[in-house]
């Protein structure tokens, strides 16, 4: 446990019976619950955020969302250097580092919400640093990729992702639990706004403890640090990570990747923003800002001297492969849904049906508190929990059925899912008891996130086979990368439809991605002459 293996063949099948298939295994329960936790940590603002609110901390609503965008913009920037890591530094030394990396916006996080009197400025940086825990999916997965056979990557990489996608669910279960009590001490604040969890509603005047949704995460990060360092490999075979420094030079690799990951988000972040909550004021648009951060992160990246460079080099072959960007749309459409709608059903069950939608004066309004709308709080976490639980049995099947009919199948459910959320959203937004809607919009988005994990675990597999195993796990991490964008677009994009008082129009957007994502996937894996057939 804990060294570097050579002539790692899990493709032979009595190697793999032998000996690889008790090593992957090992790597791959250290790896599912270092990855859960950085879920957890990058996408918590949405949890933290909404109880910030809720006990009155001083800052406009439209500030707070900043934190959630920030956080998401980082995670997907960082899993472009992320993508990499793994040749350059090896699987070990990657996943014992960046998971303890966790621990400084897990702990600065906690630290700041003890103070009301925390300025915006510290909450950004620490969204900033949490975006960490985005960006370790992609080293994650390429990492996670190189321990098993072809015909088990669907099942491996899908529980990988599935359950390390749990942090979702496992943050916006535990956190509004943990701050109902004094866990780590500290003084409580006393809720301003009715609160909840997913057993009930909070009433204002209870006593809340918020820092603790920082602090939770250090009682999982501090062992699995020691058993990521202690349990894990690095593979120094050629495909995998064949000159790689010692440990602290990997540290300090990963380290300045990371920096430069989060400079070009920060530049894209104060392009974008308001000069009000720390920006530039230009207000450019994001299908503006995000291609040029992406460029900028990729070119940045590429001009690092010396042996890491000469290996990012031939790491950007995959840029060079038409499945490459064909399967960067359809990871999109599977990842990039789940991830953004788990970021965005949150608030949209707010939105739509926490407020009575009424016209007064003749004007339509969407402010007046709705005594009979539900909790957020309650229903967010399920969405992201299925999308998550049935992300492995996703893999199982294309595993058997092949990945390319297996995502052609759910695209067409993606479809009409998106289609009938978009009747029922019009139809909410313009009613005074948007409530009566909230059953079918339930079930349909939770069908909706059940396609997107099923579509995940079959895009894994089509991956594994496309590509060859040193390519297979960089273009992982890339197509991660790109989806992970989701995190930041989807909820922009349901905030601007909703100021416009058309949130339909969001889900009409979205489908018509998903049919031009059933044409690729139908010529490049599917038609009679595909390039490769249903892989």
């Amino acid at each position: 446990m804990g060294q570097d293996l050579r002539n790692y063949t899990p493709d032979d099948e009595a190697f793999w019976a032998a000996t690889g298939k008790g090593i992957a295994n090992r790597n791959l329960w250290i790896s599912i619950p270092s990855l859960l936790c950085g879920f957890a940590v990058w996408l918590y603002w949405g949890i933290i955020t909404v109880q910030m609110i809720n006990l009155g901390y001083p800052f406009e609503t439209s500030q707070l969302f900043t934190l959630t965008a920030i956080a998401g913009l980082s995670g997907a920037t960082l899993r472009i250097p992320a993508t990499f890591f793994i040749r350059i530094a090896g699987g070990r030394n990657t996943i014992f580092f960046t998971t303890a990396l966790l621990m400084i916006p897990a702990l600065g996080t906690g630290i700041a919400l003890q103070n009301p009197d925390t300025p915006l400025w510290q909450y950004q940086i620490l969204a900033l640093l949490s975006g960490i825990g985005g960006g370790n999916f992609a080293a994650s997965m390429s990492n996670i990729s190189f321990f098993f056979p072809k015909k088990v990557q669907g099942y491996s990489l899908g529980m990988n992702a599935g359950l390390g996608n749990f942090g979702v669910t496992t943050m916006q279960i535990l956190i509004p639990l943990v701050m109902t009590f004094g866990l780590f001490g500290g003084e409580g604040r006393e809720l301003v706004n009715t609160s909840g969890t997913l057993i009930g509603k909070i009433p204002a005047g209870t006593e809340t403890f918020i820092q603790n949704a920082g602090f939770v995460w250090l009682l999982a990060l501090v062992p699995l640090a020691f058993l990521g360092w202690f349990g894990m490999n690095n593979i120094r075979d050629e495909h995998v990570s064949p000159n790689i420094p010692g440990p602290v030079g990997s540290f300090g690799i990963i380290g300045f990747m990371y920096g430069i990951g989060l400079a070009c988000a920060g530049f894209g972040l104060w392009l974008m923003l308001p000069a009000a909550v720390g920006g530039s004021g230009f207000g450019l648009s994001k299908w503006v800002v995000l291609p040029i951060v992406i460029v900028l992160t990729v070119a940045a990246l590429r001009m690092i001297p010396g042996q890491v460079g000469q290996n990012l080099s031939r790491q950007y072959k995959i840029f060079g492969n038409k499945h490459t960007w064909a399967m960067t749309i359809i990871y999109v459409m599977t990842f990039g849904s789940f991830i953004g709608y788990s970021a965005a059903m949150g608030l949209t069950i707010k939105v739509v049906f926490g407020f009575q939608h009424i016209v007064v004066d003749g004007v339509m309004t969407h402010d007046v508190a709705n005594p009979n709308g539900p909790s957020a709080l309650m229903f967010a976490w399920m969405g992201p929990f299925i999308g998550a639980l049935i992300r492995p049995l996703g893999g199982v099947w294309a595993d058997r059925a092949g990945g390319a009919k297996v995502t052609q199948i759910i695209s067409i459910v993606m479809v009409a899912c998106a289609l009938a959320l978009a009747y029922i959203l019009q139809q909410a937004y313009a009613s005074a008891t948007p409530e009566t809607y909230f059953l079918p919009f339930l079930l349909i988005f939770l069908l909706l996130f059940a396609a997107t994990g099923i579509g995940n675990g079959s895009t894994f597999r089509t991956i594994a086979v496309a590509f060859n195993k040193e390519q297979a796990g960089p273009v992982l991490g890339w197509t991660s990368a790109v989806a992970a964008y989701g995190a930041f677009l989807i909820p922009q994009i349901f905030g601007e439809q909703m100021r416009a008082g058309s949130p339909e129009y969001a889900l009409y957007g979205f489908a018509a991605f998903y049919v031009l994502c059933i044409v690729i996937n139908w010529w490049f894996y599917l038609r009679p002459g595909a390039y490769i057939k249903n892989p």
